[in-house]
């Protein structure tokens, strides 16, 4: 993201709108996998750090491609079992001389910038449990936060900071209440507890985990991390009597210190469709109703487009961004979403918009301060939900959704299924609309950067790096 606010914005102007047509092929690096590549690289005084699937970590000379070392942290094959979505990583975060990534595998790791040799490494996961890492960790005041993932398969989400230094850990934040018979964590949790029902941490853990997005308001040290969707998806089965299941699909605003919730906004509350918030989080100041604001702004697969003040939580503003059909506003009053009931699959088949992929997912979006736009790698696809009639929870390597798939697939081979693309949306946070678009042949294209050289760059899903006019 270069700076905490996480904008992906290059104040560098030397390539512009007008030479950047002179730009060719300078070097290229074989990495020898044809599995997920989803890390953005990191240049730091000419290296440039990346990672690879299965968490390796690769540093080049910048200038020339020369591989300068590598790290295997040699994840056991066995555990691409648990990730959801191949054995992705992405990416790294670097400190006072050192590289920090998190493995598959649960642990987070350190090594010295400048030789790839290990310096520490924590197991950060119950490695009895389904859990994986596939996330970039984050620094913050010498503590190396990371998150994990493994919803799907029946985990209860956490983010946990670490010592940047010795990697001892300092604290840990659980996303969802565990079994309320037993002493709570934090007294967030016990207020959490109050929203579910049944026996959610029998039957899936609850989920909730932070797989990807935080960023970092250095003036009002606050930490802000996206969390996940719950285990099981379907809420039916996951919390029968209802309520909100904090703090699954939501925005937490943490005390960096001691890990202590300062607020939260949750974007999807009782989520059922696997509408996540831990997609990109950007951080800005810009002026609302003629008042400057400091504003988090978050595109998350519900399809909403989010602008809260990042100092109380209170919610700005929200407006879709892409198609949708399970709701049909957001109610500024309370900050609840209007559901319309077309995409409550609890007694049947329902064709949703957006799908489990969202709106928009991992890909980073970015912000330029000098267009005042915010451009996002849209999709346009919708998901079938199907109730799982049978739903019985299996632990370990299996997913647990509470959706009947083999249904959902029999289904879709019935019927033509609607058009399926991405967009690139330049996007207007203050006035809440699309100032312009380029659409994609596929629904999956690559994050963005966007420069002061009036530029957003982009690699699309067929193959092609493309750089686009910021305005």
């Amino acid at each position: 993201g270069r700076t905490y606010d996480e904008q992906r914005f290059s104040p560098l102007n030397q390539i512009n709108d007008k030479n950047v047509g002179e730009l060719g092929l300078a070097w290229a690096y074989s990495t020898g996998s044809g599995r997920g590549h989803e890390a953005t690289p990191i240049v730091v005084d000419g290296t440039m750090f990346f990672t690879l699937p299965w968490s390796k970590v690769v540093a080049l000379d910048a200038v020339t491609g020369e591989r300068l070392w590598d790290y295997d942290p040699k994840v056991n094959p066995e555990h691409g079992r648990n990730a959801c979505c191949d054995v992705v990583n992405r990416g790294v975060a670097l400190w006072k001389g050192k590289v920090y990534f998190g493995a598959l595998d649960g642990r987070l790791i350190a090594l010295d910038a400048a030789t790839g040799k290990l310096v520490w490494e924590k197991q950060t996961t119950d490695t009895d449990k389904p859990y994986t890492i596939t996330g970039a960790p984050r620094v913050v005041e010498d503590k190396v936060i990371i998150g994990n993932g493994g919803s799907e398969y029946g985990v209860r989400g956490y983010i946990t900071a670490y010592d940047a230094a010795t990697g001892e850990q300092v604290w840990r934040f659980y996303t969802v209440p565990g079994n309320p018979d037993e002493p709570f964590e934090n007294p967030e949790l016990e207020k959490a507890a109050k929203t579910w029902t049944g026996e959610w941490w029998k039957v899936g853990g609850g989920g909730g985990t932070a797989w990807d997005s935080m960023a970092y308001d250095p003036a009002l040290h606050l930490l802000y991390v996206g969390t996940g969707n719950g285990s099981p998806w379907n809420r039916k089965i996951r919390s029968p009597g209802g309520g909100d299941n904090l703090y699954l699909s939501s925005i937490l605003a943490i005390d960096p210190d001691t890990g202590s919730l300062k607020w939260h906004y949750q974007t999807t509350p009782s989520d059922t469709w696997d509408y996540t918030a831990t997609q990109h989080i950007v951080l800005a100041d810009m002026d609302l109703d003629g008042k400057p604001r400091k504003v988090l702004m978050q595109a998350p697969k519900n399809g909403f487009f989010y602008v809260l003040d990042r100092e109380t939580g209170e919610l700005l503003s929200a407006k879709n961004y892409v198609e949708m059909n399970w709701a049909s506003g957001v109610d500024m009053t309370t900050g609840r979403p209007v559901e319309t009931g077309a995409g409550d699959y609890s007694t049947g088949p329902k064709l949703v918009f957006p799908s489990g992929h969202g709106g928009h997912n991992w890909h980073p979006m970015a912000y330029n301060p000098q267009t005042k736009l915010v451009y996002i790698p849209t999709i346009s696809l919708p998901s079938l939900y199907v109730p799982d009639a049978k739903f019985e929870y299996h632990p370990g390597a299996n997913w647990n959704t509470g959706v009947d798939f083999a249904q959902v697939v029999a289904l879709a081979k019935m019927a033509p299924l609607p058009p399926m693309f991405g967009t690139l949306k330049a996007w207007d946070p203050v006035a809440q609309k699309e100032v312009w678009s380029v659409k994609h042949g596929g629904p999956t294209n690559g994050g963005l950067l966007t420069t002061a050289g009036n530029l957003v760059f982009q690699g699309t899903g067929g193959g092609n790096f493309v750089a686009y006019q910021a305005d």
